[in-house]
């Protein structure tokens, strides 16, 4: 069962089950979401995005054309997503650049990812960052433009190159 608030513009069948839309929602046909995603107030969600299972997309993200988010994914609030490297009002010679968001990976509040960018599984990209190159798996980026600043265990919290987690004490996989 699909729960959709009736203030929400749904132009897409592709919703898997389990999943909520909150209020204010905009989804455009040819998207496809999966099982057990909530999609908070305010999301913006254009023509031919691909959303994984068990994501949670917060109010105000704006997901253009060409982003694939894998299964488990976490989207925080207001968070811009781009798929244009060279914008101009009716480009003529527009050409998409796909965004993919591997399984696991988060994104802080108000960050802006770049067209064109790979997010590695489990990393995490920090608050307010801008991000204009790839991230590996399990990598910590953060700032303005983002950088490199150590890595993440699978449970989300900081660890060292070794990849053991001093939290949950698990080693995880690189």
């Amino acid at each position: 069962m699909i729960k959709t608030h009736p203030t929400s513009d749904i132009q897409t069948n592709a919703i898997g089950d389990n999943t909520k839309i909150w209020q204010f929602c905009v989804i455009l046909p040819n998207t496809k979401i999966g099982d057990n995603c909530n999609i908070c107030s305010h999301v913006y969600i254009e023509n031919n995005v691909l959303i994984g299972s068990n994501v949670t997309i917060k109010n105000g993200a704006l997901i253009y054309e060409g982003v694939i988010i894998e299964d488990n994914v976490f989207i925080g609030p207001n968070v811009t997503f781009t798929n244009d490297i060279n914008p101009r009002s009716r480009n003529i010679s527009f050409q998409l650049k796909k965004t993919i968001i591997k399984k696991g990976a988060s994104i802080g509040a108000n960050s802006t990812i770049l067209a064109g960018i790979e997010i590695g599984e489990y990393a995490m990209i920090g608050a307010g960052s801008v991000l204009t190159k790839n991230v590996g798996t399990q990598e910590l980026w953060y700032g303005n433009p983002a950088k490199f600043r150590g890595y993440v265990c699978k449970c989300g919290k900081s660890c060292d190159e070794s990849l053991i987690c001093e939290k949950c004490k698990r080693k995880s996989y690189k």
